[in-house]
């Protein structure tokens, strides 16, 4: 497959918006990753109050650090970057309010490449398994590598609406409504306690045989992308001065081999990385959860990556380029692929520090019930230690 490289002025460009539905063709699966070919897009913003009287470079370079600032003065003064439609110089100053649109090359960041598998599908409501890596809904830098994005390209189910979260390196069961009533139905089941939620965990070493209560404040922070457990003073002096949010999970061992444990999770609350930070606050955390096992790593704010892939990145290969080919399975398309002039991620497939293969955690949804239905999961694989 060649790349062809072309001028600014000689491309025919066609920007997408989020009212553009994912495609199958959109896909490329190479070597057990599930990457989407480069498109360009509109982001659209508004000017926040904290952005006010900044420049539109400045804002750009302070705000989002995943490009240099000589990229950001090239986009405004091509017009990839406006203000209210507008091309502006780079020194014009925003105001509190104003639309800013960025036209861009956009990477997606690549998930690996399992199905996501229908368990149940009513008239109402979808079940699937969702694969560990790929995140339920758009956000962030992705929007097709999404369950929700999949689902639509590859069986044109749409619209979806989640019911409930997984991070995005768990996996397991996930429940759609097919209706926002129907969702909004299932969120205040699960508001008001009427919804029990079971999930299974790999943790390190011995867990007891004996049903662990952990009740725990959970603070996050959403700078450092992760969660941390606050608890009273050992004199019992009052909780009520902690940050974080109670929280409390109920955890079962179902057995061990000595070296890993397998442990029912039932979290009462629905904390950010609840069952993660409860697991390491009882000694025994998820047994491959890179940002729990260990301190937190600083690369995160400089490079913009997630916690969990800053705390991995040691481990990923090389990048894919379009540069060395593409075609790997039956539905890569035979068209070129432009490398962008003014892109900066071009020519590799994926984001910068986005490459390469991702362990998912050993953290799988079983199981949700309600008052008057029960939706459930096949275990993984990871969950025998024979």
């Amino acid at each position: 497959m060649s790349v062809k490289r072309k001028r600014e002025e000689d491309m025919e460009i066609v920007w997408q918006t989020p009212a553009n539905p994912p495609q199958r063709r959109d896909y490329i699966h190479r070597n057990g990753i599930r990457y989407v070919k480069p498109y360009y897009f509109e982001f659209i913003s508004h000017v926040k109050n904290r952005w006010a009287g900044k420049t539109i470079v400045d804002l750009f370079t302070d705000e989002f650090k995943g490009r240099p600032r000589d990229y950001y003065e090239s986009a405004v003064r091509s017009g990839r970057i406006q203000v209210d439609g507008q091309k502006v110089p780079v020194s014009y100053v925003v105001q509190s309010s104003q639309k800013i649109s960025h036209f861009l090359h956009r990477h997606e960041p690549p998930v690996m490449s399992w199905d996501v598998e229908i368990l149940c599908e009513e008239p109402d409501v979808l079940t699937v398994c969702k694969p560990a890596s790929v995140p339920v809904h758009p956000c962030g830098q992705y929007r097709k590598n999404t369950v929700v994005g999949i689902l639509q390209a590859e069986y044109g189910l749409a619209p979806l609406f989640p019911v409930h979260r997984l991070d995005r390196l768990v996996s397991g069961l996930l429940i759609l409504a097919r209706s926002a009533s129907r969702a909004d139905l299932f969120r205040q089941q699960i508001e008001s306690g009427e919804v029990q939620k079971r999930y299974i965990a790999r943790v390190l070493g011995v867990f007891p045989d004996k049903q662990q209560i952990v009740n725990a404040n959970i603070n996050y922070n959403a700078r450092e992308g992760r969660s941390t457990v606050e608890v009273g003073d050992d004199q019992g002096n009052s909780t009520a001065s902690l940050k974080g949010k109670a929280a409390c999970t109920k955890f079962t061992r179902i057995s061990t081999n000595g070296k890993h444990s397998i442990v029912l999770c039932e979290p009462v609350t629905g904390r950010t990385h609840q069952i993660r930070v409860h697991l390491q606050y009882t000694g025994h955390p998820i047994a491959n959860d890179m940002l729990y096992l260990s301190e937190f790593v600083s690369i995160r704010s400089a490079e913009g990556l997630s916690a969990d892939r800053a705390a991995a990145k040691l481990c990923s290969p090389q990048p894919i380029s379009l540069e060395n080919g593409i075609s790997d399975t039956g539905n890569d398309s035979n068209e070129d692929f432009s490398i962008d002039p003014m892109c900066t991620n071009c020519p590799n497939l994926g984001p910068k520090g986005y490459e390469g293969n991702e362990e998912g955690l050993w953290l799988h949804c079983v199981k949700y019930s309600g008052p008057d239905w029960i939706y459930e999961c096949p275990h993984p694989d990871w969950a025998s230690l024979s």
